[in-house]
């Protein structure tokens, strides 16, 4: 815990310095939900095949950006909500903006199942 998954699609790519918006995330996880720094897990996955309305989705003209962030129940809703609009405010600062690519990005807090385990080895 925290469990966070970072979605992108192309063109974002090369735009994206995920490694400067990770640790900012992983600070602000700290900093606002009270997560340990060792406890924080990031997994960044490009996606190829999005599609954004009736755009043709090999144009390039649209980016997606998704980022989940899963912790364990007991944080408030304004907690989850500042951490979500922390997210979405460095998903501004580490993604450059790209001529005619229009970013849509989304983030959401969200709480582990009951059912969550982990083990580390």
């Amino acid at each position: 815990m925290p469990q966070i998954t970072v979605d992108y699609s192309h063109p974002s790519e090369d735009a994206f310095d995920f490694d400067g918006f990770t640790r900012a995330l992983h600070e602000a996880v700290v900093e606002i939900a009270a997560a340990k720094p060792e406890a924080c897990k990031t997994m960044i996955r490009q996606d190829n095949l999005s599609a954004y309305g009736y755009a043709d989705r090999l144009d390039g003209a649209h980016a997606l950006v998704r980022v989940s962030i899963g912790l364990l129940p007991g944080r408030t809703e304004e907690v989850k909500g500042r951490l979500t609009e922390a997210t979405l405010e460095l998903l501004g600062k580490y993604i450059a903006p790209q001529d005619g690519v229009t970013l849509h990005a989304s983030a959401e807090v969200r709480e582990l199942d009951a059912s969550y385990r982990k083990f580390d080895r």
